[in-house]
């Protein structure tokens, strides 16, 4: 627990990793609160709107895998609803994700409804990937709260997982978005529950565009109304460029590195979209 005096005494801006590297997925019942916030269809701060994952996944069936039964792994998978979608229209899936209330939710889902998906709840820089996949996709701008290393590393173990001629979609957050937000730097918001917490609290955000990193720095402190306690948390974006993104693919070893504006025609003006394959 951090304290108010450490909030004025706090360093500014922070170093990018310094102070954490994500937000408490893990956490029972912070994973319960995002999984709700998965769930609302008002709005897409966390999963999209029906309709435009209706929209990706129709590009997904019959542009990227030809129309045709084929295997996907879907990497940050949240609660599976691109891969349940994708399962309905022949495809067996695997799904990845390091929040256990997501991947439950999934779990459950296809089961009551006969889906050949298999989720798993493991970090993506540690799971084992499996072969011989057709399709590996990467959404929601996932691989930007990587280190860098580390992001080369999954795509090695991506292509690994694919088939020969198997397709990756991967959408990053552009290096316009990550540098904007990141200069947005500070407000702040009272209210009764939330996704930090499920009674009265505040939410203290602020964010830094660190220049020589190329990243952004995101840190919320979570004061609590009734006890005065503090949490802190923090989360580092990396920022790529189109000429980075293309080094880090084909440092993967695949090809036909494509990177576009649109995910199945559905415009998506924060992600770059990238599309490549194995060889």
């Amino acid at each position: 627990m951090s304290t108010l005096m450490e909030i004025v005494h706090r360093t500014v801006p922070p170093a990018p990793w310094a102070e954490g590297e994500n937000i408490p997925w893990r956490d029972p019942a912070f994973g319960e609160r995002m999984l709700a916030e998965h769930l609302s269809p008002t709005h897409d701060a966390a999963s999209r709107p029906a309709e435009k994952i209706d929209a990706h996944v129709a590009w997904l069936h019959e542009e990227i895998l030809a129309g045709r039964p084929g295997k996907v792994l879907d990497l940050t998978c949240g609660p599976g609803l691109y891969t349940q979608r994708l399962a309905k229209l022949g495809h067996a899936c695997v799904g990845i994700d390091y929040a256990p209330a997501a991947v439950a939710y999934a779990k459950t889902q296809a089961q009551s409804e006969g889906l050949r998906c298999t989720y798993v709840q493991a970090d993506v820089r540690e799971a084992a990937f499996g072969e011989g996949f057709d399709l590996a996709v990467m959404l929601h701008g996932q691989l930007n709260v990587f280190r860098r290393g580390e992001a080369a590393d999954i795509l090695r173990r991506v292509y690994d997982a694919l088939a020969s001629g198997g397709r990756l979609v991967l959408e990053m957050q552009s290096h316009g978005n990550v540098q904007e937000d990141g200069r947005k730097r500070c407000d702040w918001r009272a209210a009764e529950t939330g996704l930090f917490s499920e009674r009265p609290h505040l939410v203290l955000n602020e964010s830094f565009w660190i220049e020589d990193a190329q990243a952004r720095v995101d840190r919320w402190y979570i004061i609590d109304v009734a006890t005065g306690e503090v949490e802190r948390h923090a989360l580092t974006n990396e920022a790529y460029s189109a000429e980075q993104i293309e080094v880090l693919l084909t440092g993967a070893g695949l090809t036909e590195v494509q990177l576009s504006a649109d995910l199945g025609g559905v415009d998506m003006p924060e992600y770059v979209v990238v599309t490549a394959r194995r060889r």
